[in-house]
């Protein structure tokens, strides 16, 4: 897991759970094609941000869901 992902997060006051954590992790590698702690230097506060957001709308499938 970043640490640069995450002191960013501390920073702007957002709190995540270490599953959306990974998530956000794992975008801004897809992103930028690079290792998130550099990845994260190459996006402005903007794409992080919705990078965030996007992240932290996805909810968990109901049990229901994920038994179908």
């Amino acid at each position: 897991m970043s640490f640069k992902v995450r002191e960013w997060l501390t920073r702007h006051g957002i709190d995540t759970t270490h599953g959306q954590r990974m998530n956000i992790d794992r975008e801004i590698e897809r992103r930028t094609g690079q290792n998130c702690d550099i990845g994260i230097s190459k996006l402005t506060d903007t794409d992080i941000m919705e990078i965030v957001q996007a992240i932290r709308k996805k909810r968990k499938p109901l049990l229901a869901e994920a038994m179908a």
